[in-house]
């Protein structure tokens, strides 16, 4: 069976993993002329996310590349004394297995592990989905596939193809992200230094390998603004509005923006959409169900949603009108509950109010100086992210027995025994 997957980011890679493990034959396009290397910003993978990448073989390497951030300075708007935060009390307490890494890193890290078994087409993107399979592109010559996956991220091109307007399923939670790459003048190294205002936050961390350093924004606004996702100026423009004032600290971060070499800019929004499949298509990651980006855990989500597409696939024989209910059904809670956390951690992260800035640094503070077993306690009673990512399970999903040997094609019984093949 041939499946062409569009996104090269992280579910795209990782659902390419699977599918050749189980004997599919895997294509991926991505839209950008090489592997993606925009700066990016720091992730979060939880235990299942973690889990998954053990099993993959490359958990070595995704710790290697962690960020190693593990203090934080928080600073309030208006305030002499900053607060100092012990981060590594707070991760160890919200999951069990959790590691912090650089997006760029994680996509490097996956593609890697598939490069050899999958065929990756770069510089080019879909134009059109038949409902037989075939598929054009704006540079190649149409091919036939038996299904498409669109892990192409929250302006999915598949799902605008397949579903309609992207309008139709966004749900605007009343904030913006921005990220940008900057010289580490500070010599940041594994903290986090965060300045935080009523309605907008911004931090400036270093990881341990890199010789640079990222930028954090998040701001609220009532209604949603007015430029184009691809329009830079605008969106620095903006960025530069919504944080004036905030810190000289936040002033230098900004006087960057002309000079930066990576620069991302995006609404935190929600997608929310009846199903995600639609005959031989199917979405995953962001571009079926983003909970919201920087807050919601988007890209533990895209991975487990990758790992059981995946395996559901596998396990229907590669019937699709069976395994896409089944992955379906099987993300639709975690999906639910990711929601939830997104909306609860933007209002912790972008207070709205003076006394929720002022809740933001005693808590950390009070985080910070109670003993390990009582902070631990008191996060797991007040983090639902923690709650929710550690609760999710992942199936074993172990290979059908009958599969092509050196064959990129399923193989059913079937055709095992000569008499055709999926």
């Amino acid at each position: 069976m041939r499946i062409l997957v569009s996104g090269a980011s992280v579910a795209g890679p990782v659902l390419a993993y699977w599918l050749t493990r189980y004997g599919f034959s895997v294509t991926v396009v991505e839209r950008a002329p090489a592997l993606r290397k925009t700066g990016g910003h720091a992730v979060d993978l939880y235990r299942p996310a973690v889990d998954i990448s053990e099993k993959m073989g490359v958990l070595p390497r995704v710790e290697e590349r962690a960020t190693g951030t593990n203090r934080m300075t928080l600073c309030r708007e208006g305030a002499r004394r900053p607060v100092r935060v012990d981060l590594s009390k707070i991760f160890s307490a919200t999951s069990d297995r959790h590691v912090e890494v650089m997006r760029d890193d994680l996509s490097e890290i996956y593609y890697d592990a598939t490069r050899d078994d999958v065929e990756y087409v770069f510089d080019d993107s879909i134009t059109a989905i038949s409902p037989d399979g075939e598929v054009r592109f704006e540079n190649a010559a149409p091919r036939r596939f038996d299904l498409v996956v669109g892990a192409d991220g929250l302006h999915s091109n598949v799902r605008r193809l397949v579903f309609g307007d992207e309008s139709r399923f966004s749900s605007f939670i009343g904030a913006y992200l921005g990220v940008l790459t900057l010289p580490n003048t500070s010599g940041l190294d594994g903290e986090l230094l965060m300045h935080v205002g009523v309605g907008r936050t911004a931090g400036m961390y270093g990881a341990r390998h890199l010789g640079d350093a990222r930028v954090l924004f998040l701001f609220r606004s009532e209604r949603e603004l007015d430029y184009h996702h691809r329009d830079v100026p605008r969106q620095k423009e903006l960025l530069r509005g919504a944080f004036d004032g905030l810190h000289a600290d936040v002033d230098r971060w900004l006087d960057e923006l002309d000079r930066t070499p990576a620069f991302y800019f995006d609404s935190i929004t929600q997608l929310r959409m009846d199903t995600w499949s639609r005959g031989r298509v199917t979405l995953v990651g962001d571009a079926g169900y983003c909970p919201g980006p920087a807050v919601g855990g988007s890209t533990s989500l895209a991975i487990v949603g990758a790992y059981v597409l995946a395996g559901e696939l596998a396990r229907a024989g590669c019937d699709h009108e069976r395994a896409f209910p089944a992955y379906e059904r099987a993300m639709a809670e975690h999906v639910r509950g990711s929601r939830a956390v997104a909306l609860s951690a933007a209002k912790t992260l972008i207070p709205t109010s003076r006394l929720g800035v002022s809740g933001l640094a005693q808590g950390a503070r009070l985080i910070s100086a109670l003993p390990a077993g009582p902070s631990r306690a008191l996060l797991r009673l007040t983090t639902k992210s923690a709650r929710l990512y550690n609760s999710m399970t992942i199936d074993d999903y172990p290979p059908r027995p009958h599969q092509w040997a050196g064959s990129a094609s399923w193989a059913t019984p079937e055709a095992a025994s000569g008499a055709g093949s999926g």
